[in-house]
């Protein structure tokens, strides 16, 4: 705990009542060369009167406290007839047995003095006011102006550390380690460890020799040290042990940065200088932006320094910072600036897990469907590589038992042969320059919605939904297409379970393991199970909610996007490790303010051309974004989905 020092004095006391009046005169330098400015104190009354700081020792208020030029003048109350300890307390103070002041404070606004070691508190927020024991010495005017930690006590008991382990706060009188004051050079601090070392021998030396003084004296008179020589005597003595320890630990790390040191380079007193002053640089990390922030800042630079014809690395310099992400890939990177001939500006916006882009992708996946499989306790799709052979086993083959010089059978395996190809999901979103210009972290997060949502919901509604049939080159078939449903038997607990029992048994039939299975439903079904309750007034189904969660000990998959059909919603079961899913990984984005598009989500024209009604993106002051993302999927085995129709689970029964 950091101590400074003041001179505090008690002027007048009031028996009868228990009253303290003093002053605290804050001198130019205390004991740790420091300085303690009056006028820089922030507090409230009352405040706390303690004994010898300990925490769990109230003796009073300090009820009026008034800063003047001389220091700060006080009026205490001691709460006299509370506790049989406050009394004794008191009568020691009465007694002058206890003649000091401390004040505990925070240290609020602290500089540096120069060519010292102490520091300048100005400004200090006065905790508490304690009495303490004058010291034995010369200075026995000199109390102890406390300062704590920033933060309160960690045991939880409201004491500090020392009281907390049993330890009583000392007072000014306890044996408490205080730092040893050294005097640098005149005009500068100690910088290195030599000359600290230096300055401790320098300092050990001189209070070795003054007490060889002391013991000389008292030689000569022939008789044992006084009072006053032999408090000096210990004090020298405890401060030449305290000196002994620090040369030792100033020592060992000095011959520990002599082992790690560089060597100097270079022929030129420059390569010297520099090796010989390197210092490690500072490093401050700055707050994570919200996932896939950064990709959408990036876009927003590079379509403003189209716009403007200003380099992509200004524009995120004056919108983000020197220091922001986006502002160092445009640095790293080589930037065509403001080019209105070339629509295709934007490389395709691949990464590692640390760039801004795979944040984008990595923002996105939760948000999908397949992006939710291998995560959160979610068994994981079997990845695989694009345009790669995938040789599967159909249909195996028998052996059979066969007599001596019988001859062997035959068998057959089937095998099938997939491949998948690169397609992609593609959005075009729509935004006006004047969001696109504007600085706020609420444009950054319009610009990253508008580019996710739209590709998160046809991923959705593509791989799930058994209506979408494969498209050749163009996308795939869901993962239900052609699985032949069971209808749902009712709404109420018993009829769910009797549905989850029969889609079971159409999985494990075609050898599905249970340990690879995740439930698929939509956000609406997913609630209404978690909302329905037995008659006890409990969860019927624990750990489900709206978002997935867990279907009796088995994961679900929750997704908004999942189409509702009149009769009732779809619940897949799907085992996971049935389904080839290849992805790029990446995102690409390409944007134009020269277009003109259709702003339907059906476009009628093709290549070939087909009039329809078209929206100028430059007369409407309007940017367009279009983002791509490459991937694909197959089942490995058409039995790997099981399939249940026309679920209203949770919902009345009409």
């Amino acid at each position: 705990m950091d101590r400074a020092y003041a001179t505090l004095e008690i002027k007048e006391m009031d028996e009868d009542s228990g009253t303290i009046t003093g002053i605290a005169s804050t001198p130019a330098t205390d004991r740790m060369d420091d300085i303690v400015l009056p006028e820089g104190a922030k507090y409230q009354l009352p405040i706390p009167l303690l004994w010898q700081h300990n925490h769990g020792d109230p003796i009073g208020q300090v009820t009026e406290a008034k800063v003047t030029k001389k220091g700060i003048e006080i009026v205490a109350n001691v709460s006299r007839g509370v506790t049989d300890e406050i009394d004794r307390y008191w009568k020691l103070i009465k007694a002058g047995l206890v003649r000091g002041l401390s004040i505990g404070f925070r240290g609020l606004e602290v500089e540096q003095i120069e060519g010292s070691w102490g520091v300048r508190f100005k400004e200090w927020e006065w905790l508490e006011l304690s009495a303490v024991t004058i010291p034995a010495n010369a200075e026995a005017n000199i109390a102890t102006v406390k300062e704590y930690a920033a933060k309160p006590a960690a045991t939880g008991t409201g004491k500090d550390a020392d009281s907390a382990k049993g330890a009583k706060s000392p007072g000014v009188t306890g044996n408490q380690r205080k730092p040893i004051s050294l005097t640098p050079k005149e005009g500068r601090n100690m910088k290195t460890i030599a000359e600290q070392i230096a300055a401790f021998e320098a300092k050990r030396a001189a209070s070795q020799a003054r007490m060889e003084e002391i013991q000389d004296a008292a030689v000569e008179r022939g008789e044992s040290k006084t009072a006053e020589e032999k408090e000096e005597f210990d004090n020298l003595k405890a401060e030449v042990k305290e000196i002994d320890g620090e040369l030792g630990d100033l020592r060992d790390l000095e011959a520990t940065k002599a082992k790690a040191a560089k060597v100097v380079t270079g022929d030129k007193s420059d390569d010297a200088s520099q090796s010989r002053d390197y210092r490690a640089p500072v490093r401050v990390k700055a707050a994570k932006s919200a996932p896939g922030v950064e990709f959408a800042r990036l876009a927003r630079a590079k379509a403003i320094s189209r716009l403007d014809s200003e380099p992509a690395r200004e524009v995120a310099k004056r919108l983000y910072g020197e220091d922001s992400p986006v502002t160092g890939i445009l640095t790293k990177a080589t930037v065509v600036g403001g080019e209105s001939t070339s629509s295709n500006w934007a490389a395709d916006l691949v990464g590692d897990e640390t760039s801004v882009y795979a944040d984008f992708v990595e923002y996105l996946r939760p948000m999908t469907i397949v992006g939710k499989f291998g995560a959160d306790g979610v068994p994981a799709l079997r990845t695989v590589p694009f345009r790669t052979p995938l040789i599967s086993q159909t249909a195996g083959g028998s052996a059979y038992w066969v007599g001596e010089g019988a001859p062997k059978p035959l068998t057959a395996l089937d095998f099938s042969r997939t491949t998948l190809d690169e397609l992609k999901v593609a959005t075009i979103s729509v935004v006006t320059e004047e969001l696109l210009r504007k600085s706020s972290p609420s444009a950054d997060a319009v610009l990253r919605d508008s580019l996710a949502a739209a590709v998160a919901e046809k991923i959705d509604q593509t791989f799930i939904d058994p209506a979408v049939s494969a498209s050749a080159g163009v996308s795939p078939a869901s993962i239900t297409n052609g699985v032949s449903a069971t209808t749902s038997t009712g709404n109420d607990a018993d009829a769910i379970r009797e549905d989850i029992r029969a889609l079971w048994a159409t999985f494990v039939a075609a050898n599905n393991p249970p340990t690879t299975a995740a439930y698929v439903m939509s956000s609406s079904t997913a609630l209404a199970l978690s909302l329905m309750q037995n008659p006890l007034g409990q969860p019927e189904f624990t750990g489900i909610n709206m978002r997935g969660g867990t279907l009796l000990g088995v994961p679900v998959i929750a997704s908004e996007y999942l189409s509702a059909v009149s009769a009732g919603g779809y619940v897949a079961l799907v085992n996971a490790s049935d389904i080839y899913f290849g992805d790029e990984g990446g995102v690409n984005v390409d944007m134009s303010r020269e277009a003109s598009l259709q702003m339907l989500d059906n476009p009628t024209n093709n290549v070939d051309g087909t009039a329809t009604s078209m929206v100028s993106m430059f007369q409407t002051n309007s940017v367009a974004f279009r983002a791509e993302r490459i991937l694909n999927w197959s089942k490995r085995r058409s039995s790997a989905v099981a399939l249940l129709d026309e679920v209203n689970w949770g919902l009345p029964t009409p």
